[in-house]
């Protein structure tokens, strides 16, 4: 069972989902009162229609009046509800605006190995799946809560005017309804919670089907996956229909209480009309009052259920935007760029892959990073980036410790280039300024020409070219050019190159090679190499093997000295 991310107490999810509604206050105050306004225009038309009846029993000549009255209620009622809707809309979108971008922020802050340990589907679900479900129910809970409330104080308020003992005794339908919300709330909530883990752990094994889908067919295990997917899914699903099966009784206890309050008002009104102490206008109007708020009564229970998960998701979203995050300082400045790396381990799940590594690169050297496949470069270089937290040990950037840093800062020192770049979609210069947004069309094309990227002139447009999926591709050469483009933009003092120039293969290898060493001049730099030309070039090489460094020096002193180096370059020349 994964350790999923954080889910957020009940305290916690309120003060969050206040904080993002109060933003909003002088349209949600206009929104509360444009309800007001319509729901007294609704409520006006059974109280009007009371009027008419009586008025024809007695045949007075105001019948057209109450007409127009019923009338003009209904044509402002509807205005009303039409403005009141546009207002509520000004106070949720942005609201939600907000949490989207805060729980999506939040997530590029999460550790990398917090994120492992939990699963990506857990992580998916959560700013998919959870934040379609909240837009959804803010979109109807808030104004449907206020509607509610509104007129069901209309429609008690229209009775007791009319005749305060159906008013009381139509109160008798309100331990039926409280009895049907502590039946079914308790039993409700646990589907919530257990419903949103089945949609995170379903997730997980598809997106696990998606990434790993080369090696499910390479060892022939597409089936066996296929029925973990399947399982997963029917887990999700019996879920969601115990649900439904229960807000099915529970819709059947609140008809029971209207039920129960209808015919009390009926015979009740009845009995008064009988005994002349009732007009047949008032009780028909009580009549109405009574059922137009079987409307907002169940909209108003409903809402405890759609609010319940909604709850539940945003109880999960806030529990990835208020997870602690590392570092504290968000401004500090190094006293220099050496990278220092002290007694670093590193654990994944009960195996140890680095074992007590320290190393020292030195202000503007470049360091080379080698040894055979698994024997921990990707992630010492992800440590070293800030990426990966560290099982022990300290990294340090002059006198400032990583660990005390938040990732903006980190940032800021420290930029990390692996080998799978991406390319964002839309015109190239936006691409560059993802590091930049203030970069001038000229620092552009400056750091191009720095990485030797002398395709730019064969694009039509220029950097105004659109890239990306659905666009013009880019060659993975010309790809990586891009990426060591951003990277002189972003200009960090130290920069860590994970086989960055790997994806163009041998035929731009050495082009790729070039750029690096120009993109990474007068920086300190770890480069993790594939090729052992990236070594030669160095300053320095260091050999990791099992987790540990077991040689350090320059390229030709470690092929003189005859130890592993000089077996892998031997190895790697004779290919």
């Amino acid at each position: 069972m994964r350790n999923i991310l954080p889910i957020a107490d009940a305290r916690d999810t309120a003060r969050f989902a206040l904080r993002a509604l109060i933003t909003q206050r002088r349209e949600l105050v206009s929104a509360i009162v444009t309800m007001t306004i319509s729901g007294a225009c609704v409520f006006a038309g059974p109280w009007a229609l009371g009027r008419l009846i009586d008025d024809l029993r007695g045949g007075d000549s105001r019948v057209w009046t109450w007409a127009a009255v019923i009338a003009v209620a209904g044509v402002f009622g509807g205005i009303a509800e039409g403005a009141a809707t546009v207002l509520v809309a000004r106070v949720t979108e942005p609201a939600l605006g907000t949490i989207r971008e805060e729980v999506i922020q939040s997530a590029l802050e999460l550790p990398v190995s917090r994120i492992e340990e939990a699963g990506q589907g857990d992580l998916l679900s959560r700013v998919g799946d959870d934040i379609a479900l909240v837009s959804r129910a803010v979109s109807q809970v808030v104004p449907t809560l206020v509607y509610s409330l509104v007129n069901i104080l209309a429609g008690v308020t229209g009775i007791l005017l009319l005749d305060w003992r159906l008013a009381l005794l139509g109160l008798v339908a309100g331990p039926f309804y409280l009895q049907s919300l502590r039946w079914y709330l308790p039993k409700s909530s646990p589907y919530y919670t257990r419903e949103r883990v089945a949609q995170g752990e379903r997730s997980e094994v598809l997106m696990s089907g998606i990434y790993g889908a080369r090696t499910l067919r390479a060892y022939r295990q597409g089936g066996e996956h296929l029925e973990r997917i399947d399982q997963r899914s029917a887990a999700a699903r019996d879920i969601s229909i115990a649900r439904f099966r229960l807000i099915g009784r529970f819709f059947g206890r609140i008809n029971r209480a209207e039920y129960v309050g209808m015919t009390v008002v009926l015979s009740l009104g009845f009995v008064f009309v009988r005994g002349d102490s009732l007009t047949v206008g008032a009780a028909t109007a009580a009549a109405l009052y009574f059922h137009k708020m079987f409307a907002p009564i169940g909209g108003l229970m409903f809402q405890f259920d759609t609010a319940q998960s909604a709850g539940a998701s945003l109880a999960r979203i806030a529990g990835v935007i208020l997870a602690p995050k590392p570092g504290g300082l968000t401004e500090p400045t190094a006293s220099d760029t050496t990278l220092s790396i002290d007694a670093i381990t590193h654990t994944y799940g009960t195996r140890e892959v680095l074992h007590g590594v320290t190393m020292t690169l030195r202000p503007g050297e470049r360091v080379a990073l080698v040894g055979q496949t698994g024997a921990g470069k990707t992630t010492l270089a992800a440590i070293a980036a800030g990426i990966l937290e560290p099982t022990g040990g300290s990294i340090h950037v002059g006198d400032l410790d990583l660990a005390t840093l938040d990732s903006t800062a980190v940032r800021r020192h420290i930029v990390l280039l692996s080998q799978e770049v991406h390319v964002f979609s839309g015109p190239l210069a936006e691409d560059l300024r993802m590091v930049r947004p203030d970069a001038t069309e000229a620092e552009l094309l400056a750091a191009l020409d720095t990485v030797g990227a002398d395709w730019l002139s064969t694009l039509d447009q220029g950097l105004d070219t659109a890239v990306g999926d659905g666009a013009h591709a880019l060659t993975p050469m010309q790809a990586q050019h891009v990426a060591l483009a951003r990277l002189v933009l972003a200009d960090p003092p130290i920069a860590i190159l994970d086989e960055a120039t790997a994806e163009a293969g041998s035929t731009g290898a050495r082009e790729l090679e070039e750029a690096a060493l120009s993109a990474t001049a007068g920086r300190t730099a770890l480069i993790v190499a594939h090729r052992l030309t990236q070594a030669a070039n160095a300053d320095r090489v260091i050999v990791l093997d099992d987790g540990r460094i077991i040689e350090d020096g320059p390229h030709a002193e470690l092929l003189e000295a005859g130890g592993h180096y000089a077996d892998l370059w031997a190895a790697w020349s004779t290919e």
